[in-house]
């Protein structure tokens, strides 16, 4: 379950979803939608600068 909690805020955070909206998606597309926002994030570090 603490897994999903993080999955949820980290998503949320980023990118302002509800969490019912979070929380309606199928796993995989949670997972993928977190992967996505880390890289993106890693791509912004690596430039030196904020999303």
């Amino acid at each position: 379950m603490d897994r999903l909690h993080e999955e949820v805020a980290y998503i949320a955070y980023h990118f302002h979803w509800a969490p019912d909206t979070i929380l309606n998606l199928e796993h995989r597309d949670r997972e993928r939608w977190v992967a996505e926002i880390a890289k993106i994030n890693r791509r912004f570090n690596e430039a030196g600068r904020t999303p």
